[in-house]
């Protein structure tokens, strides 16, 4: 029931807040995959990257603006290497300090800010997880670093006395960071309020499992998607999925519904409807999916069309094992007929060559 409540809160907020964020995350010593990842994200969508096997990658929708400021493109170049040595040393300072081993472990930055375009208010933020759980963060309000580990007192002093440091993230996040994004929202404007329609399929694994109502490449992935009887959205029974993201930037998300709680004559009654909001100044556009046994996707079979396809295939073996023993008897009566007997072979011969 939260998790309901909170997709009912995020409707009404669909094309109000833009978004830019940043992830960095470092793994010394991993094999897999690079050491160093960087990420940049607008409203979601990666419009570049960076990491320290293959360099840097600008995906295509935002190609002009670093085109038309090279500059900026090379200093993202620059902070990334830079972030990748700093994080790095950075972990073997905390594996000293917090006595851990050799271990692989993983320090991850996740920062940037979003920005209201009808209020106007902006939202900075800067934090780091360390091992996968919070480590540090700035506090915009405060200009100071806060944490909530113990292990991180000694790394909140020290840096809560770089002034400079301090002054730089305070006009980053609350400056720098929304005029960014206010231009790279103008220059993939064209991507970003481009809205695509997914293709929705119902599957279901067993006769037994629930029905899962699946919607894929749409984008953006401000959506929702629900099931509704008698045109009344519903609750019970139902399992919300995330939004995933798919390779090409749009996303994925499903919905499943309980049959136990379908009485089989009432199917009719039931349909999956997946809305997606637009961004500004484009109507929402839903799709809606009848609960039908014809259109459903399986990995199994029902038993009737087992006991048809067993059949079916009895019926051609027998018919083939008629058909064998018809052809061996008729080779053998054609072999009878057509040895010449010593009694009549003459006119047997004439017989079967008749003379024009």
């Amino acid at each position: 029931m939260k998790l309901f409540l909170l997709l009912l809160c995020f409707r009404g907020l669909f094309a109000v807040k833009h978004s830019l964020k940043y992830f960095f995350t470092e793994t010394p010593g991993a094999q897999s995959i690079p050491e160093f990842v960087g990420v940049g994200f607008i409203d979601e969508v990666q419009f570049g990257g960076w990491n320290s096997r293959r360099g840097e990658e600008v995906k295509k929708d935002w190609i002009k603006f670093f085109e038309d400021d090279p500059q900026h493109l090379h200093q993202y170049i620059f902070e990334c290497s830079a972030s990748h040595h700093y994080f790095k040393d950075t972990i073997k300072t905390l594996k000293q300090r917090l006595n851990q081993t050799e271990d692989v472990h993983i320090l991850q930055r996740m920062s940037g800010c979003e920005w209201d375009d009808e209020t106007g208010e902006v939202n900075g933020y800067n934090q780091y997880g360390y091992d996968g759980e919070d480590f540090i963060a700035f506090d915009l309000q405060t200009v100071t670093w806060i944490t909530p580990k113990p292990q991180a007192v000694t790394t909140k002093l020290r840096w809560n006395m770089e002034h400079a440091r301090l002054k730089f993230n305070k006009n980053f996040f609350s400056n720098q960071c929304p005029e960014f994004l206010k231009r790279y929202l103008h220059y993939g404007r064209s991507f970003l309020e481009t809205a695509a329609l997914p293709s929705v399929s119902l599957l279901q694994k067993t006769p037994s499992s629930p029905v899962s109502c699946h919607a894929t490449g749409f984008y953006p992935d401000r959506a929702m998607m629900f099931w509704r009887k008698d045109g009344e959205e519903i609750h019970e029974g139902v399992d919300y999925g995330e939004i995933l993201p798919n390779d090409d930037g749009t996303f994925q998300m499903s919905v499943d519904l309980k049959l136990s709680s379908v009485r089989p004559e009432e199917w009719d009654r039931y349909d999956c409807v997946f809305e997606i909001s637009g961004v500004k100044m484009r109507r929402d556009e839903d799709i809606v999916t009848k609960l039908d046994k014809a259109v459903i996707w399986t990995n199994w079979k029902k038993p009737t069309d087992m006991v048809t396809f067993i059949s079916a295939a009895l019926v051609v073996l027998v018919f083939t094992i008629i058909t064998a023993v018809a052809f061996v008897i008729y080779k053998r009566k054609k072999a009878e007929c057509s040895t010449p007997s010593p009694d009549n072979g003459p006119e047997q011969s004439e017989r079967l060559n008749p003379q024009s």
